[in-house]
């Protein structure tokens, strides 16, 4: 069972499990708590289930509060490997978002060592999970360090209105008009900035809510974004599928 609340990352996650054993079934998707809930209430347990923890409608330590979950579960976290160390309990682990295949599998071996034959699984203690975590926050970067010439320098996060992809490589720009190249993908990006200030509106950018001039409505329903210092760049467009998801950014 998958419990994310965001398709691609869902959608991946299914392909990696294929990868690793192409008889490995997927019984159910779920984006939610409330939908969690009621699917594990009305079936019987998988053998594991994959969890975000921060979903739509609230943390997915909220689903073990009305259903006793007996079986592995690997979650799936923004959440920095210090404060991840509190998953290492009752044989449940953890995958760091973005998620990689080498991770993924290493994930899946454990499990099969451990749970290769169903059997009955201790249920999780929540109790333990919550008392370790406490309020730690999800660990966000803070600054890049990019090359200039054969200079280093730091960049905060602060400074940076907005990046994007070009020409196969990863651009920051930032507030003093200069762009630098990055040792990140855009998706990778995506699990290191903070949620609140950063948004992917499509598979090129993500933008910083102070960056936006200015926003136009285009066809199909979707946003048209206009960003400084972007002349050279095509036209910004909110993807079809993220238009709903941005209004809600921009509304918070």
């Amino acid at each position: 069972m998958i419990v994310e609340d965001e398709l691609m990352a869902a959608a991946r996650l299914h392909t990696l499990l294929k990868g690793y054993h192409t008889e490995i079934e997927v019984l159910k998707q779920v984006d939610s708590v409330k939908n969690a809930v009621q699917w594990l209430m009305a079936n019987p347990l998988p053998d594991l289930i994959f969890m975000d923890i921060q979903l739509g409608d609230g943390t997915s330590f909220e689903i073990f509060e009305h259903v006793d979950v007996s079986c592995p579960v690997i979650f799936i976290t923004a959440y920095n490997e210090y404060a991840i160390r509190a998953f290492k309990i009752n044989s449940v682990d953890y995958l760091l978002k973005p998620l990689e295949k080498v991770a993924l599998f290493a994930a899946m071996d454990k499990y099969m060592q451990l749970f290769g034959q169903p059997t009955g699984y201790p249920a999780v203690d929540m109790n333990a999970l919550k008392a370790l975590i406490g309020n730690t926050a999800p660990a966000y970067k803070h600054r890049f360090m990019v090359k200039t010439g054969e200079h280093l320098k730091v960049i905060p996060v602060a400074d940076i209105l907005y990046f994007f992809s070009r020409d196969k490589g990863t651009f920051a720009q930032v507030k003093d008009d200069r762009r630098h190249l990055l040792d990140y993908t855009m998706d990778q990006l995506e699990g290191v900035l903070d949620p609140a200030v950063y948004f992917r509106i499509n598979r090129q950018f993500i933008i910083c809510f102070d960056a936006i001039k200015d926003m136009i409505s285009y066809t199909n329903s979707r946003i048209k974004v206009v960003l400084p210092n972007a002349n050279d760049l095509k036209e910004i467009i909110v993807s079809r599928e993220k238009v709903q998801d941005f209004k809600q950014w921009l509304d918070k």
